[in-house]
């Protein structure tokens, strides 16, 4: 059931010059960006007028979470804080209010009528895995006595509600793209998708996400040479090569999807929060110990959130030259704000003598389970049922 641990333990991202590949980004005329508010426009429930349901605030609310981490089948170590002791619990009151609509309230019943025969796919990183097992959480806690089985072969995890016929998916590719194995070295093959995408055919929603894998080096790599083309080289500029790898992903996505019988949902970047010099009054050096949402970021911005902004603007930028209606799921913005909401210490990965060393050893990239990734699927479900 476990990740990889080199995956689950992303640690801080590197940064990769992402600064000059922003400006180099900019002057490719093909990937220009325009604004993206529209793309966040719909009915986010019945009645509302039409608004941007990823512009809000966090307010503090007196609900208690759908589920817990002792109750649901499905979180892996790594995201279930509860069972690793985190002693407070606000993180989990928190909910998401757009500035000008209210969502509406995530009802698994109604999600399990609605899509019963069908497959939900998430395919990505762990942050995708993150999302995969909160949407599992939710409907379990809808139907806890609904027969369901888990199925399981990495790189493809299958949760299946059987009463419903529903299948809740997951598909590990972290690039998205292929890795071959080339004279016995790992070729992250820029223009190929072949193989992963095999898996992803046939499913009625699938929801990507990639970005932070792309930044990794030295040890955290999780290739030996970029392929493109039939040349090979060892490293280039990465906010290019993660542009070239996500419009091989689009080119799949309008030749093989069909928009009538499958909607697609991109994930954009999940941010980190290991430098305190991001949020006023922290409390430690990174995210441990923070009990409450950021009220207003200030001007520092770290090596992880420049890459995510680096990132995002490849990632709206493919997506508004694809022939094919992909939904942007923004969830950067409100989770920058939730510096409280990540494991830190509080996760199964680490030791004992790990979880005594907050300065040396925390996870502020995940995030716990219940707990933030519950409100993406609150959106996801906006935007999947309302328009």
């Amino acid at each position: 059931m476990m990740l990889p641990f080199s995956e689950r333990s992303s640690g801080v991202l590197a940064a990769v010059a992402f600064s000059s590949s922003v400006l180099l980004l900019l002057l490719l005329d093909a990937f220009a960006v325009p604004a993206v508010a529209s793309r966040h426009r719909l009915d986010a429930a019945p009645g509302a007028a039409s608004c941007d349901v990823f512009s809000g605030s966090w307010v503090l609310g007196d609900a208690s979470a759908a589920y817990t981490g002792y109750n649901c089948p499905l979180i892996d170590a790594e995201f279930n804080c509860q069972l690793y002791g985190r002693p407070d619990s606000d993180y989990l009151r928190y909910r998401w209010k757009p500035a000008g609509c209210e969502l509406p309230t995530f009802d698994g019943a109604d999600f399990l009528t609605r899509m019963k025969g069908k497959m939900v796919m998430f395919v990505g990183d762990s942050l995708g895995r993150n999302q995969w097992e909160s949407l599992v959480c939710l409907l379990h806690a809808a139907a806890p006595q609904s027969p369901a089985q888990l199925v399981s072969s990495d790189p493809l995890y299958n949760y299946k509600f059987l009463e419903y016929e529903l299948t809740v998916s997951f598909y590990r590719a972290t690039y998205l793209v292929d890795i071959d194995v080339v004279q016995g070295k790992r070729v992250l093959m820029l223009d190929d998708i072949s193989e992963n995408a095999e898996a992803w055919r046939g499913a009625d929603v699938l929801s990507f996400n990639s970005g932070h894998w792309w930044t990794h080096t030295g040890a955290m790599q999780g290739w030996d040479y970029m392929g493109e083309a039939g040349r090979y080289y060892e490293d280039m500029d990465r906010t290019v090569a993660f542009q070239r790898g996500l419009t091989t992903w689009a080119n799949w996505v309008d030749l093989n999807v069909d928009p009538g019988k499958t909607r697609v949902f991109f994930q954009s970047m999940s941010p980190t929060h290991y430098s305190s010099k991001e949020w006023p009054n922290p409390v430690s050096k990174n995210c441990y110990g923070e009990t409450t949402p950021v009220v207003g970021l200030n001007s520092t911005t770290t090596a992880g959130q420049a890459s995510a902004s680096g990132q995002n603007q490849v990632i709206q930028a493919v997506l508004r030259g694809m022939k094919s209606p992909v939904r942007l799921l923004d969830i950067t913005a409100l989770s920058a704000m939730r510096k409280d909401a990540h494991p830190s210490v509080y996760s199964g990965d680490l030791t004992p003598a790990q979880r005594a060393n907050p300065g040396g050893s925390v996870d502020c990239s995940h995030w716990c389970l219940p707990g933030l990734p519950d409100t993406w699927n609150q959106l996801f479900y906006t935007l999947l049922f309302y328009k």
